[in-house]
């Protein structure tokens, strides 16, 4: 990252590097669900799906509201699908491949579609792994801002 190793708080002053992976690791993550959360907050301002989002209960796209209130209007049913979905892909299907956030899928996951998308040149893949670190951290203030916000 453009500021190196950046420790406020002086998690790293005991040199464990097994608790650093674990952190970097949780840092990476938190930051990839910030940055698709960043997106989804800001989607739904411009474009909603058409059609229904549950038949059920007669609930249509462009009837959820934006941003957390639409969490008051979806059926239990859909938010226990929703992390039933993230605890598969957690708990199953994403397994550490040996470093901090690689879970051996290639380029944005496109390894789990078979095609090979992996960033060999050692320099450009550094520089792509600090720019994710960074918009990581950046996605979960402007998240968290969202949220005030909202």
């Amino acid at each position: 990252p453009p500021l190196g190793l950046w420790d406020p708080l002086g998690f790293t002053k005991d040199r464990d590097v097994e608790k650093f992976k674990r952190r970097r690791e949780i840092e990476l993550k938190h930051g990839r669900v910030a940055m698709f959360a960043t997106i989804g907050y800001i989607v739904p301002e411009y474009y909603k799906f058409p059609g229904y989002l549950s038949t059920s209960a007669e609930l249509k796209f462009v009837d959820v509201p934006n941003g957390l209130k639409a969490l008051s209007v979806m059926p239990g049913a859909g938010i226990a699908q929703f992390f039933a979905f993230i605890g598969f892909i957690e708990l199953s299907y994403n397994k550490s491949y040996g470093e901090p956030g690689n879970y051996g899928k290639g380029l944005f996951g496109l390894g789990s579609l078979g095609l090979s998308a992996t960033v060999s040149d050692p320099k450009s893949r550094d520089k792509k792994l600090r720019a994710e670190i960074s918009n990581g951290r950046l996605a979960m203030m402007a998240i968290i801002g969202m949220f005030f916000q909202d």
